[in-house]
């Protein structure tokens, strides 16, 4: 025991950047910029006039980094530390923030879309680093009791994030009576918070990383053993794209990651809209206040709390078991919206049990997808290739959104959520094929 004890050296660096200071922190800053940018942006945009169809087109773009992040992730291997990419990527996304709410303005929409895209690429990039860094600083056992700290600090931002964010947006809102002044506010808030998460992970996060050599080869997991060095991070990346693309079953397995979420796929960049939009035009005439809360706040809760239990549920049936369940319950609550969009219902109380619903059944079946994502990447190069798995994940959060607002324009709220509907097909198919044929 004493010669372990001497091997790792105790310094007052490392004494003071216990798991407990940085891993909260590190999770909840991973989160925040990804909902701002893919969640918050919809409403934001909304408020100052942006059109459904372009709002979709653009915010759905922002997705981007999130699909292309494997491309560069071998380079956040070799280049710095990630202790370095982490404050660096924080730091660039408080002055972003900065930038975002001078750049607000229903005149000026091209100017926040490119400082959003930059606060995308750091935050995409943060998230390579973050979860690099955790594996690098943390062993073995100290990993496995800090997931669920993890998991649960990115899901408290994404409620601050979707929820608390925009409820403190629409309050200003009504206070102050000038929307982007409102909203320029809260921006400067959330940078200020990200000023302060940054100073705490330059004090808290452990310099684990003390040669570039050394951390090379701690940083290179089983899956990748025998892999190039720093000369050949190219190729390298090419033969995991390629071993990727050799797997059996690998045609089926893109159709399932990209098909088996399209209702909410083609949904999701509506739903803010639909709450704001005013009833004349079909919408439901919520401001922002109320959208933040029932969207982002009690809506996230449901989802968190589905996600939990379709975890425990998939644990004890396994997933061949489980999947039709989940597939079904993530698809179908989406008639919650068609019910709203024909009746239009005036109690807030029904609005909120129909978000909750639809979002509890969207965790519960998430979790398949998430199973099947990790099954699909077991072998050789697995961490590489649930990364790519991701990127995937991402494109069929991407590509619908990119015309749902063009084809709610042109056929109203209420033929849009029928069409979601009818996506839940699609949902259906993939999953009865993976079920037979993989499982």
């Amino acid at each position: 025991m004493s010669e372990q004890k001497s091997n790792k050296a105790p310094t007052p660096e490392s004494m003071k950047s216990r798991p407990w200071l940085w891993v909260p922190t590190l999770y909840f800053a991973e989160g925040i910029p990804y909902f701002i940018v893919n969640v918050i942006s919809v409403t934001l945009f909304k408020r100052l006039g942006m059109s459904n169809g372009d709002l979709s087109l653009y915010t759905s773009l922002l997705y981007l980094p999130w699909v292309i992040k494997p491309l560069w992730s071998s380079f956040v291997d070799v280049i710095k530390t990630k202790r370095w990419w982490i404050l660096s990527m924080e730091a660039i996304i408080t002055v972003a923030f900065a930038l975002l709410a001078l750049s607000v303005s229903p005149d000026v929409f091209g100017v926040s879309l490119v400082v959003f895209y930059v606060i995308a690429f750091a935050s995409a990039t943060h998230d390579i680093a973050a979860d690099g860094f955790y594996m690098l600083a943390l062993g073995e056992k100290e990993q496995s009791l800090f997931v669920g700290i993890r998991s649960t600090f990115y899901r408290i931002s994404s409620v601050f994030g979707q929820g608390v964010i925009v409820v403190v947006a629409g309050l200003l809102e009504e206070r102050m009576g000038d929307i982007p002044a409102a909203w320029r506010v809260t921006l400067v808030m959330c940078s200020a918070l990200f000023a302060i998460l940054t100073l705490w992970h330059f004090w808290s996060l452990p310099k684990t990383e003390k040669q570039r050599d050394i951390r090379l080869e701690q940083t290179r997991s089983s899956d990748q053993e025998g892999m190039g060095r720093r000369s050949d991070v190219l190729s390298d990346s090419v033969l995991v794209w390629k071993s990727f693309f050799r797997k059996d079953g690998i045609w089926l397995a893109l159709a399932f990651m990209l098909l088996y979420r399209l209702p909410e796929a083609l949904s999701v960049k509506m739903l803010t809209p639909f709450m704001l939009d005013s009833r004349e035009v079909g919408g439901l005439g919520l401001s922002t206040a109320q959208s933040g809360l029932v969207y982002g706040t009690a809506g996230v809760i449901a989802l968190t709390v589905g996600g939990i239990l379709g975890g425990v549920y998939a644990a004890r049936k396994g997933l061949r078991k489980s999947l039709w369940i989940m597939a079904l319950s993530l698809a179908l609550p989406c008639a919650v919206y068609l019910f709203m969009a024909v009746s239009q219902p005036l109690q807030m109380w029904i609005v909120y049990a129909c978000v909750v619903l639809d979002q509890f059944g969207y965790g519960f079946g998430f979790t398949a997808y998430m199973l099947y994502m990790m099954k699909f990447a077991e072998g050789k190069f697995s961490t590489s290739h649930y990364a790519i798995c991701t990127a995937f994940m991402a494109l069929s959060m991407m590509i619908p959104g990119l015309f749902a607002g063009a084809l709610q324009e042109a056929i109203g709220y209420v033929g849009f959520f029928i069409v979601v509907m009818i996506c839940c097909l699609a949902t259906v198919f993939v999953t009865l094929f993976v079920r037979r044929r993989c499982l």
